[in-house]
């Protein structure tokens, strides 16, 4: 097998959300279910994802209330390295009004040039570096090999706090690949309209890896190629899609595809070939709870889809952050958002979104 299908694809998806949605889709029927209840919850694992389970004093758990800011990160696991450190190689917030109606959905650029904070627990001194780093660094473990993502997804919300000014993320989620193609598959795939043609870097048309350059960069050989135009796709075609960066537009294009295909996820899980079909629901719902790891900081999943059950697709809004690269060709550093991106972090912080947006309606992606 070539190293590109060796390689799993750096992608993973917003199942926290997604799993809450599936939940109470359909008018609440599904939260009627006890036995989907139980399956779906049980099937999620639960981790100290921002170091506060260890307080003396843990918060009350009391109704969730307003505004809300929810971290996910997707993680790209090498299952031939499992001793690996994990990088966050997709970095999604979504923020949600205190009605907690809609929400608005951004993306970290991976390469974000950012100041990551001292982390003792992994003996990190801090230092500059992109930010699919922070995960890496924070998840060393001082004594042992293995990795404690937990611990990386800990550094990674310090840092976001640190550049943001968010002060507090109230759930956050890490999403491996893995589970992101299990849920396409159990839905029976999911439709999506491309806006652009876009080219694999990574796959052949019948999913299998292509070969790598005996020069070392990246790949030769024929592509997958999927046409602008309305896809129906398997798990592996949106996995490969929503991975793919070198095109015109960069990453930036990339989290755009991953933001129109999230909201053509939700789509699919709310048709009547998904609500209506309990085995096929049964099986969506399991897999997007074993594809997470979560913290709901004293809320369960359960809760999260009682307070968030009247959003749908079309009350999520996209936006996309402006950004440029740092140096060009060999010199390449990373990327930086530009000074509008600061006012957007000021709108969440201060629960001013709805007017930010209707004044920068260009923050909106299509």
């Amino acid at each position: 097998m070539s190293e590109a299908g060796r390689r799993l694809p750096r992608w993973a998806l917003l199942c926290t959300i997604f799993g809450t949605l599936l939940m109470v889709g359909s008018g609440g029927t599904l939260l009627a279910s006890e036995v989907l209840q139980s399956r779906y919850e049980g099937s999620v694992t639960t981790a100290d994802l921002f170091g506060d389970q260890a307080d003396p004093e843990p918060e009350p758990e009391t109704d969730i209330k307003g505004p809300l800011n929810i971290l996910l990160a997707g993680i790209d696991p090498r299952l031939d390295n499992p001793n690996e450190p994990p990088r966050s190689d997709t970095i999604l917030i979504l923020h949600v009004p205190d009605a907690h109606d809609r929400a608005y959905l951004f993306s970290i650029p991976r390469d974000l040039l950012v100041d990551i904070p001292p982390f003792p627990k992994a003996n990190f001194k801090g230092g500059r570096d992109k930010i699919n780093a922070a995960m890496a660094y924070g998840s060393r473990v001082p004594g042992q090999e293995k990795p404690d993502s937990a611990r990386g997804f800990e550094l990674l919300a310090r840092t976001l706090t640190e550049y943001t000014g968010i002060q507090r993320f109230d759930a956050g989620a890490i999403v491996n690949f893995q589970g992101f193609r299990e849920i396409v598959d159990a839905m029976g795939g999911v439709t999506m309209t491309l806006d652009m043609d876009v080219r694999s870097e990574h796959l052949k048309p019948d999913g299998s890896g292509r070969d790598a350059n005996p020069r070392g960069d990246g790949y030769v050989g024929v592509q997958k190629v999927y046409k602008k135009g309305t896809h129906h796709l398997k798990g592996w075609e949106a996995l490969d899609i929503v991975r793919q960066r070198k095109t015109v537009g960069g990453d930036y294009v990339r989290q755009r595809h991953q933001q129109q295909f999230i909201k053509a996820m939700v789509n699919q899980a709310f048709s009547r070939d998904v609500v209506t079909n309990p085995v096929k629901l049964d099986n969506v719902l399991r897999a997007a709870g074993q594809s997470l790891v979560f913290n709901g900081r004293g809320h369960s999943v359960l809760d999260y889809a009682v307070a968030l059950r009247d959003i749908r697709s079309n009350s999520i809004t996209m936006i996309k952050l402006p950004g440029r690269g740092v140096g060009t060709g060999s010199n390449y550093r990373g990327e930086e958002l530009l000074p509008p991106a600061a006012d957007f972090f000021a709108a969440v912080r201060n629960g001013t979104v709805d007017s930010f947006v209707v004044s920068h309606p260009e923050f909106i992606n299509k």
